[in-house]
């Protein structure tokens, strides 16, 4: 039995097996009572000739409490395993749970022996409920009746189709850019461009993209106060998506070629991720920045999930549930939208509101990573597509300060987490490990730069609104 309070409870005939699928309840409030029932029979002789016994029974009940949580079970799939077996030319069922099944660690004869191939199942079944297709009837044609030829047009989809919004995107290898956008994005924000508030939007990232070429979505969520669907319009109105290379995952005004000019280097892209580990000092657990998303925050579709209603508490009704109150208040419309400057910008001394960032180079306000970016300035020879415009392992190198300045932060704030670090000769403290290059487990590992492969992360799940 598994019982998570505040979601499920699953029941496991085989807990051990994980190739056992639960029978899982979903949590509900309730107020009932916890009776306990005693059934007491006696037998009682009858005055006739035949004497029959007949049994008298009686019933005592007694409350234990009050019960506040039930679970139930609404699923009608019962308990299935998927077996791990294998059939032998003879027929002969052999099984493979000590062979597939890691218990302990094992060394490398073990993964080296010849065993048959089973490929066990990715995931079990999502749902536990039987749902209802409603097939229709088969539509009966006339004579003659041809089948139409198979095109995009017609065919029935898994789900709903995107809604396009026209963006154009370009790969570091691609050799021209876009000067103008297409003609259905154009067509598209004229459309929803219809009050005197969406043009000075418009009108303001214009701006934006004159003062500087080269801009990420969140950089614009913080400079201008706009809906968030508004914006998946405008921003293919007025600039195209670089999808690989020193700019990829930023939106780039159209005419402008970063590969070209020297001086976009400062607007290009930096994946930060904050090192956390026994090795670095401090574990995940410890470390003041949550992770934005978690993988055990993981609810089944069966789950019922029900809004929790918002109680009204004296203090609220004292405050006013209007503007006044501070419940109540709502920003003003030159700022509903508009996000912090910490989602963008790294400062010194300042935490990153997420443990990864993607931070332009000009957004990092430290004049010792400013020295390190403009190294090179004036002897820029070629663009590639790892470093850009800037020196080979200029990304590590700042890294590197920028998480030995997030280190000195958490041990202002959490010293004892430091209390056996030990220090070099001169005094300072003994930071090698934290260089890129001796890192075998963590995700700035360098290994082998592949063209063309972008970066698997949070920014460039942006690309899946304009499919």
């Amino acid at each position: 039995i598994y019982a998570d309070p505040a979601k499920r409870l699953e029941l496991y005939f085989r807990p051990k097996d994980p190739y056992c699928h639960p029978v899982c309840a979903n949590r509900f409030p309730t107020s009932t009572m916890l009776l306990r029932v005693k059934r007491r029979t006696k037998k009682k002789k009858q005055s006739d000739a035949e004497e029959q016994i007949q049994p008298e029974v009686q019933f005592e009940m007694e409350i234990l409490g009050t019960v506040t949580t039930v679970y139930k079970f609404q699923g009608r799939m019962s308990d299935f395993q998927y077996l791990a077996m294998h059939s032998g030319p003879d027929g002969k069922q052999t099984s493979m749970y000590d062979k597939v099944l890691m218990l302990k660690p094992e060394k490398e004869e073990f993964f080296n022996r010849e065993l048959p191939l089973y490929i066990p199942p990715p995931i079990f079944s999502r749902l536990d409920t039987p749902v209802d297709y409603f097939y229709r009837p088969d539509i009966q044609h006339r004579s003659g009746y041809n089948n139409p030829q198979v095109s995009g047009e017609n065919l029935i989809g898994l789900s709903r189709a995107r809604r396009p919004h026209n963006a154009i995107f370009v790969n570091f290898d691609d050799e021209e850019i876009p000067t103008k956008p297409l003609d259905a994005a154009v067509q598209t924000w004229k459309k929803v461009c219809t009050n005197p508030v969406d043009k000075k939007v418009e009108e303001e990232l214009r701006k934006l993209f004159e003062v500087r070429p080269v801009w990420s979505r969140n950089a614009v969520k913080a400079n201008i106060s706009v809906h968030p669907d508004k914006l998946k319009l405008l921003l293919p109105y007025l600039a195209y998506y670089m999808l690989t290379g020193p700019w990829r995952s930023l939106w780039v005004r159209f005419g402008y070629d970063p590969r070209k000019h020297p001086e976009a280097k400062i607007y290009q892209v930096l994946d930060f991720r904050i090192r956390c580990g026994m090795k670095y000092g401090y574990a995940p657990n410890d470390m003041p920045v949550k992770a934005k998303r978690s993988t055990y925050n993981y609810s089944l579709p069966i789950t019922v999930k029900k809004p929790v209603s918002h109680t009204v508490s004296v203090h609220d009704l004292k405050q006013g549930l209007g503007t006044s109150g501070a419940s109540g208040a709502k920003k003003p419309p030159s700022s509903r939208y508009k996000l912090k400057e910490s989602i963008y910008i790294f400062r010194e001394g300042a935490l990153p509101p997420y443990r990864q960032m993607f931070y332009q180079l000009c957004d990092l306000n430290v004049e010792s990573l400013q020295k390190i970016i403009h190294r090179n300035d004036g002897a820029e020879s070629e663009c590639t597509e790892r470093d850009g415009w800037c020196l080979p392992k200029t990304s590590d190198d700042l890294r590197d300060s920028m998480s030995l300045m997030i280190k000195q932060i958490i041990r202002s704030t959490r010293p004892a987490l430091f209390s056996n670090t030990t220090s070099s000769e001169d005094g300072k403290e003994q930071l090698a490990y934290e260089s890129g290059e001796d890192e075998d487990d963590e995700e700035e590992e360098e290994e082998e730069f592949k063209p063309s492969d972008g970066s698997e992360n949070e920014m460039e799940t942006e690309i899946l609104d304009y499919v």
